[in-house]
């Protein structure tokens, strides 16, 4: 069913504002469920857990919430959901977890494609233990990530293959699948990012591969928590670094410190918020969320081929990214411009993008552009509609030379 655009912008509080939230892929505007989850939980007296007492109890449910909320997201158990303060803490300490096993001379496949926080702790962790570092090179031309390189790239050393689910500046869609299937064959693990890929589209880790799932809650409509998501029994062999007097289960052992219980309240909230785009979804929330992400996903394909094409109509206008399957996810320079210098102009017509390597370190250095200040990014979400799109294109066509 297609969304109800209007019914969807009126749950969000900031967007009364006036201007253009295209800055998604940075992070999301909150609805007011969400924001008013987060507040209950703060009235309502929360404690540690652990206690006697009603107000740690309830600590204990809601993070018992959240960990099923999550995995109803994705796919997955709620007994492999593992709860931190965002995808590149989390990617860190599993990193470093994940280390231990390896081995002088065992092997690490990374690709350009990645966000740094996908690329920059593996790399980290090898160098520390002498593991050899495998690159996946993008097609500049195309942005696309070839899936035929990673025969040469996995072999029976590899330990870990890290890719992206959706780059976060081009928006590529990369073969998860195909590389997965690879990386499990030799024995190795498939740790996947999908911050940029979870808020616009269904997402299935076991369809994927994906032995390890990263996604960040600010990303799609909730608070700024980090979540990794995999089977119960895999995370049962990783020791991390910990307190002695902290928890041993799993996950929880993998949780460092005391958490912001409740922001874990706000994410249950966004994962509801996510189920009922599609009014008409029925069945368990598994099903609403899968039902409403891919209504989302179609909502913004078709606003997205208005923004592309409208962005590709300028001649002054630069576009990067060809790929097949991607995002709604724009990333272009203007001739003559340093992309701040756009951002900047945007952001006086009430337009919100973001300028730079966007965290795309090494993506952004094969395609030659990070030196000279990087692109603009502009992406959709499901609460952005055609005005938004019209005032962006507007604003570049101002800038013509």
């Amino acid at each position: 069913m297609p969304l109800d655009i209007a019914a969807i912008r009126a749950g969000f509080p900031a967007l009364a504002d006036g201007r253009a939230y295209l800055d998604g892929a940075a992070g999301t505007q909150v609805p007011h469920t969400v924001i008013e989850a987060i507040a209950a939980a703060y009235r309502g007296g929360l404690g540690n857990l652990g206690g006697t007492f009603a107000a740690s109890a309830r600590s204990g449910h809601i993070v018992a919430e959240c960990r099923q909320a999550v995995a109803d997201l994705v796919g997955g158990k709620p007994e492999g959901v593992i709860l931190g303060p965002n995808m590149t803490t989390l990617t860190y300490r599993l990193a470093a977890t994940l280390a231990k096993q390896w081995q002088e001379g065992d092997e690490v496949v990374v690709s350009r494609l990645d966000h740094d926080a996908n690329i920059r702790p593996w790399v980290q962790a090898a160098e520390r233990v002498g593991v050899v570092v495998r690159w996946a090179e993008v097609d500049v031309r195309t942005g696309e990530l070839p899936v035929e390189q990673y025969d040469e790239l996995i072999g029976p050393r590899t330990r870990l293959v890290a890719v992206t689910a959706a780059s976060n500046v081009l928006g590529t869609r990369p073969d998860v699948p195909a590389i997965a299937a690879k990386a499990r064959a030799a024995g190795a693990l498939a740790y996947v990012d999908g911050v940029h890929a979870t808020p616009h589209g269904p997402i299935d880790i076991d369809e994927l591969g994906a032995d390890l799932y990263a996604t960040s809650a600010y990303k799609w409509a909730g608070p700024h928590i980090g979540t990794v998501v995999a089977d119960p029994a895999l995370l049962g062999t990783l020791h991390p670094d910990k307190l002695a007097p902290s928890p041993n289960d799993v996950p929880e052992r993998f949780e460092q410190g005391t958490p912001s219980f409740a922001d874990f309240a706000g994410v249950t909230a966004a994962v509801d918020h996510l189920c009922e785009l599609d009014p008409a979804s029925t069945g368990s929330r598994r099903d609403r969320v899968l039902a409403s992400m891919a209504a989302a996903e179609a909502y913004e394909a078709a606003l997205f081929e208005i923004l592309l094409g409208g962005l590709e109509a300028m001649t002054h206008v630069t576009t990067y990214g060809k790929a097949r399957r991607r995002t709604a996810t724009a990333y272009f320079t203007v001739a003559g411009r340093t992309p701040r210098s756009v951002a900047e102009h945007l952001a006086s017509r009430g337009v919100n993008v973001w300028s730079g390597d966007n965290y795309a370190f090494e993506l952004t250095t094969a395609l030659g552009i990070r030196a000279s200040g990087g692109a603009v990014r502009a992406g959709l979400v499901h609460y952005n509609d055609r005005s938004d799109v019209d005032r962006l294109l507007e604003g570049v066509a101002e800038l013509a030379p």
